[in-house]
């Protein structure tokens, strides 16, 4: 789980533009398209040789990948070609790999005179922070989907997971770009290959053909575009048809009902991307209304977050955190409010290290920012005593209404105030759930366990012998209702502020700060114990002086959050355990069909639901992932099965 598919900053392209019809990439001596126009070219090389639009008709869902994003014109010309198709495929999946990306302004100016200027204007506006990141960019309200992987095209090959359709060949010429094109990348596309895939590309030099053969395609010559005298078109015809491993096999393929277990933000995204692909979805809580467990703070954070060598957490919680703010920037209008932008103290940091750190990893200012003190305490409105970390993307919002429109927008049924006591698994390989009444409450092909601390029983029943290091961690959340008068400006914070505890502007003239975390605890009353823990942490994180006088908490809020041992959350299928020797890689490891958990959110709840009940949805229907297969490991619930298991057998050895 430590490979990344970038290694050190992303470098941005470089265009000339001297030559509006064909701009020129210096490094690479070659130009972008045709000079006798980038559509034309596109539907003709690539739409053309894949058989395009014809052969996603009537499909569900039709998956391209393109090895070089460049400009994105044939992008442009797909999305537009299936915007125009009466019969096209309901869902479109277009991933594209991009090792050089443009910047906002370049892509603005490289469709400045685009003949599809409703499309690219669309593209502009959802272009993400240039992080070595999957970025999954949505349009036509889910239907047409951008998977853009930042980084080097090799490495992404290996990190995706998806069958792809159609395969769209497009890097610089192979004598300027060789790592495009060499029998390494060109084999890698046979492990991604649908039964049938086709491929296309203009380039037909001869080992683009032979590498295109060794990895199972059948390869033809035609016509190429404009001054081009040919173009290989090949369709994928392996002698043996490789086996998808038995850990990514789709868990409830042509599933149209769900039972979602568990009414907060977990379960919430589960039911709204579910939605997304068709699945009509049942929520059940115990609950009288959505929200009134860990999910029913008055307020809470989301962001990312970064460490010296960009691991496993790190690029978790960034792909999380993107996601969110590009979900939330459809629908921040259905909230009550949302505070957007977040400060992080940085104790241990100068802010020259805190500088040098950001350009070894090369995170761009939209993603975040080192701020020395006097401009963080600027923005703040607090007195602050550190530098901080500025996180544009993040910010705070009110989950009980987030939950609230997940729920509305996924169109879900409720079952409130209905204990589920025992989960079955029907006949059929359906699931029921029971109340202690025996009475059914739901059944559906899929069911997904997405609750907080009170569903760590029915998980432990689903799975009694998968070993899940899980944490019952009590918060108390303390409110300020009204600041001294002399103080409100110095105490009130302008935007959400975090670091040792955190502070949170309630919609009045108070403010929310918290939070204790205790395992084990569950004592349900407000402690004044921990009031003053929370006050004393806001002071120091303010700035407070002695004679600025003490603060009184009136009120707060109790929860729990269930977390794992290393803090990332438990996402996907659940194994099924043979009496065999267990595989040494989870993808290989069978899972459950129709079984699915989405939790262990901890305090994150907020920043990864959306990326999370997009990957689950994702699994149950056998769709592209829209996260790396190293990442999608680490949230793995069969992760800690397989660490006891080489624990073991390093212990036998």
């Amino acid at each position: 789980m430590s490979r990344k598919p970038h290694a050190g900053p992303l470098q941005p392209a470089r265009i000339d533009f001297s030559d509006p019809l064909a701009p020129l990439a210096p490094e690479f001596g070659d130009v972008y398209h045709s000079r006798a126009g980038a559509l034309p070219q596109s539907r003709h090389v690539f739409l053309g040789a894949n058989g395009l639009p014809g052969r996603w008709a009537g499909r569900e869902e039709f998956v391209i990948l393109e090895t070089g994003f460049g400009l994105g014109n044939n992008f442009l010309a797909t999305w537009d070609a299936w915007r125009q198709d009466p019969t096209r495929c309901q869902r479109l999946v277009f991933i594209s790999i991009e090792k050089h990306p443009l910047q906002g302004e370049d892509l603005q100016r490289a469709h400045a005179g685009s003949e599809l200027p409703e499309l690219a204007a669309a593209l502009h506006a959802a272009w993400p922070p240039l992080t070595p990141d999957l970025h999954r960019l949505s349009f036509e309200g889910g239907r047409v989907q951008l998977l853009l992987c930042l980084g080097d095209a090799r490495a992404w090959l290996r990190e995706l997971v998806a069958e792809v359709d159609a395969f769209y060949l497009d890097g610089f010429n192979p004598k300027q770009n060789p790592e495009m094109w060499d029998a390494y990348l060109l084999k890698a596309l046979g492990r991604l290959a649908a039964p049938g895939a086709s491929a296309g590309t203009w380039s037909v030099a001869p080992q683009v053909r032979e590498g295109l053969a060794a990895a199972g395609f059948q390869v033809e010559r035609q016509r190429g575009f404009a001054n081009k005298g040919g173009m290989c078109v090949a369709r994928y015809a392996p002698r043996h048809q490789p086996q998808k491993p038995a850990g990514r096999l789709a868990l409830a393929p042509g599933a149209r009902r769900a039972l979602v277990i568990g009414a907060g933000l977990a379960g919430a995204a589960c039911a709204w991307a579910l939605a997304q692909r068709g699945i009509h979805c049942t929520v059940i809580d115990a609950h009288a209304a959505p929200a009134q467990a860990s999910s029913g703070n008055p307020g809470g954070l989301f962001h990312g977050t970064l460490n010296p060598d960009d691991g496993v957490h790190a690029r978790f919680n960034r792909a999380a955190a993107l996601e969110t703010e590009r979900v939330l920037h459809k629908h921040e209008a259905a909230l009550p409010w949302l505070q957007q932008g977040l400060l992080r103290l940085e104790t241990r940091l100068t802010l020259a290290q805190m500088q040098a750190q950001l350009a070894r990893l090369g995170l761009p200012p939209d993603y975040v920012q080192a701020l020395d003190t006097a401009a963080a305490a600027e923005l703040s409105g607090l007195a602050l005593r550190h530098p901080a970390w500025l996180y544009p993307g993040g910010g705070a919002l009110p989950p009980p209404a987030w939950v609230a429109h997940l729920l509305a927008e996924s169109g879900a049924q409720l079952r409130l105030g209905q204990q589920v006591a025992q989960l079955r698994q029907a006949a059929d390989g359906g699931w029921q759930a029971w109340d202690e009444e025996r009475t059914l409450i739901g059944e559906a092909p899929l069911l997904v366990l997405a609750g907080g601390y009170r569903a760590q029983a029915l998980l432990q029943t689903l799975a009694p012998d998968l070993p899940l290091p899980l944490l019952q961690l009590r918060g108390q959340l303390s409110h300020v209702p009204e600041l001294p008068a002399a103080l409100n400006t110095r105490m009130r914070p302008r935007l959400p502020v975090a670091g040792l505890g955190y502070a949170i502007a309630d919609t009045a003239q108070g403010l929310w700060c918290g939070a204790t975390s205790q395992d084990g605890d569950l004592d349900p009353d407000l402690r004044e114990a921990d009031h003053a823990r929370n006050l004393a942490q806001f002071s120091e994180l303010a700035g407070l002086m002695p004679d600025d006088g003490p603060l009184q908490a009136q009120g707060g809020r109790v929860g729990w959050r269930l977390a794992t041992a290393d803090r990332l959350p438990l996402v996907g299928g659940l194994p099924e355990l043979g009496d065999g020797a267990l595989p040494d890689q989870l993808r290989f490891l069978p899972r459950r069909p129709g079984l699915a958990v989405c939790m262990g959110m901890g305090s994150r709840g907020i920043s990864w639901a959306a990326l999370c009940a997009q990957v689950l949805a994702a699994q149950v229907t056998g769709a592209p992932l829209p996260l790396e297969a190293s990442l999608v490991e680490a949230i793995d619930p069969a992760r800690f099965l397989l660490r006891v298991s080489r624990q073991a057998g390093s212990a036998a050895a």
